[in-house]
């Protein structure tokens, strides 16, 4: 199933239920999906079941996807997907961990 597919699905899912359904609703679902985010970590760090921390994951990517479906609903998931990692492969190696090469090269009174 592609992300276009799942949208759809959610959004059947999102009516039937009477789950939140307003671009006003935007701000909520965004912290749900941060809320599901901190349940998968906790989750692996508890050592629970991969069955559960995917249930987690997943639950964010819901919350993701049904708040693209309000905010940006001309957008095509799948291609702004492709677009994006296309995008992070031709970025250079390690790209945007260099305050992590700085910081361990530095004494700590050289660090801010």
């Amino acid at each position: 199933m592609h992300l276009e597919e799942m949208k759809k699905e959610i959004e059947q899912l999102v009516l039937e239920k009477g789950f939140y359904n307003k671009p006003d609703d935007i701000p909520k679902k965004l912290l749900f999906a941060f809320i599901e985010l901190g349940e998968a970590s906790d989750a692996w760090k508890k050592g629970t079941s991969q069955e559960k921390i995917a249930e987690e994951l997943i639950d964010v990517i819901f919350y993701i996807l049904d708040t693209s479906r309000l905010a940006c609903p001309s957008i095509n998931m799948d291609e702004a997907f492709t677009k994006k990692l296309q995008k992070n492969k031709n970025r250079e190696y390690q790209y945007g961990e260099e305050h992590r090469k700085t910081r361990t090269t530095q004494k700590p009174s050289e660090r801010d």
